[in-house]
Formats: C-alpha cells, structure tokens, sequence
C-alpha cells in the first residue's frame, strides 16, 4: 500500500516535467518569419563550415553563394547553393591571421572576391591584409595568386569582421560598441588608409554584403540584419532603410549574412553537438531596399 502512495506523486512529478519541458521545446521553436522576411528553408547544416564567419552572393551565378571558416582554419573558399548543397571548395594560396570575411564584387578584371584578413581581437595590428581574387570555378583547385593589400587605419588599430565593397571603394565596419564606419578607394596603390567616414550605432557586427547593383547594403548583428543605401552611407549618413528583427529565428551564432534580390541569407557557426555551420534562407518584400 505505501508503494502505491508513493506512486501517485511520483507520476505526477514526471508528468510536471514532461509538461515543463514539453513547454521548453515549444518557447524554443525559431520563428518563421522575420520583419518582411518569411523563411523558406532552412536552417541546412553547413558540412565542413563549422565556423561560417562571411558569406557572399556570387556574382556569376546568382544561385550560388561563398563562405569560408575563422582563423585557424586553412584559407579555403567553399562555394553552396541557396538550398546549402555543397557545390564545391577552392584553396586560396596564402596564409591568413584572423579571415572574418568575403565580398563578392566587380573588379577590373571582372568579377572578384575580396577575402578581408581583418580580425584584431586585441586591437594591436598595425596593418591588416585583404586580397583580391577573380571568382573562381567550382572546378578549380586553388584560386589565382591573389592581390594583397596592406591596410591601415587613419586613427589606429580596430577589430572589424565585416567588409563590403562599391566600385573601387571598401568599407569596413568595425566590431565593438558603435560600429565605426572606414572606408579606402583603390587608386593603384596597394596600401590602403582607412578614413572614419561615420558611426553605424550598432554593436558587434559580424559581417555585411554590397547587392549586386552595389547600391545597398546588408549589414548585420545577432540581432538585426540592416539595409543601408550606400550612397547615405558615402555622405556620413548612418540611418537604415530598413531594420529586421531576426533574435526570433534562433541561430547558434549569427555570423555571415548576403542579400540576392528577394532573398535574405544568414548563415551561423554550428552548435556544440554538430560542428556544421548552418544557413538560413528567407524571402523579403523590400520597400526601398534590396538590388
């Protein structure tokens, strides 16, 4: 009879907790959209991308995006389709610090990648590196010897991961509390000086991307994803066209992000039980925004 009584509470404690986590799993479900976005698949794990650090939209194949891993990882370019099939990977011949990200753009040999070698947690690098590459095939091996860029801050050592590129002029984005705006223009020197241009208000942005077009960009942080006119930004300014909420879709830990006409890409480092990175796509009705 006392094993009875003992029952009762017993199953009622597990059911309680049953209940409980039940509820847990529930308040965790990711959203389904965000802002004007809707998602439309995902998240798809990443193989072999554990730490997706930048993400570009090719500029050769609209269907086809660039991301790459974080320092200590070797300097690897993997290409994927806007479903996260993996469509290939491509050596880059150098040896980087601290790769934070990948720009997709046009070049003067047509269309290029910008590979940002800019990460400085501590803030003590005196130059940091970008290279220039022409995009790649899925077929090659190892990309072209890359063009280097020495670079330098007009005020001083910053930690940046995000880089974007219009025309012969890059900007980066650096990561700490405002988001400091810099920008260079590439005149036939390979040495680069970063001039402030302005502040973005924002903390620790992970990453940005220029659309096509080059007259927007996507700018990102773990919590919101920004559209920005890049002739606004070319004149100080620092107000978005656009803001979208994206704390509700759950990532692991938003890094990268690209935008293809209606199309919103975010990618993430992977979680502790599975190393793959994942992606994230979702369709947006843009007003005033997008390419």
């Amino acid at each position: 009879m006392r094993s009875r009584k003992l029952i009762k509470p017993i199953l009622a404690t597990t059911g309680l907790l049953l209940g409980l986590l039940l509820l847990l799993a529930w308040t965790q479900q990711p959203d389904t959209a965000a802002g004007p976005c809707v998602v439309v698949n995902g998240p798809v794990m990443l193989t072999g991308i554990p730490e997706s650090s930048g993400l570009a939209a090719s500029r050769r194949d609209p269907a086809l995006l660039w991301s790459h891993n974080d320092s200590g990882n070797d300097a690897v370019l993997f290409a994927f389709d806007s479903s996260g099939t993996p469509r290939g990977s491509v050596r880059v011949p150098i040896s980087t610090r601290d790769w934070e990200d990948v720009s997709a753009a046009r070049c003067p040999s047509g269309d290029c990648l910008y590979i940002a070698d800019i990460g400085d947690n501590r803030s003590v690098r005196q130059r940091v590196q970008i290279y220039r590459v022409p995009e790649p095939r899925l077929e090659d091996g190892e990309t072209a010897p890359p063009e280097v860029f020495d670079a330098t801050y007009a005020d001083g050592p910053h930690n940046a991961e995000a880089m974007f590129v219009a025309g012969a002029d890059l900007f980066i984005i650096t990561r700490d509390r405002v988001g400091g705006l810099y920008r260079a223009t590439i005149a036939g020197s390979r040495e680069l000086t970063f001039q402030r241009v302005g502040e973005l208000g924002l903390a620790a942005v992970s990453d940005a991307e220029a659309t096509r077009d080059e007259k927007t960009v996507v700018v990102r942080t773990s919590h919101e994803a920004l559209l920005y006119r890049i002739e606004d930004l070319q004149r100080a300014g620092s107000v978005p066209a656009l803001r979208i909420p994206i704390d509700g879709l759950n990532e692991a830990q938003g890094e990268g992000v690209a935008l293809e006409g209606s199309m919103l890409y975010l990618s993430s480092e992977g979680k502790p039980w599975n190393r793959a990175g994942r992606l994230l796509t979702l369709r947006c009705s843009l007003v005033g925004g997008g390419s």
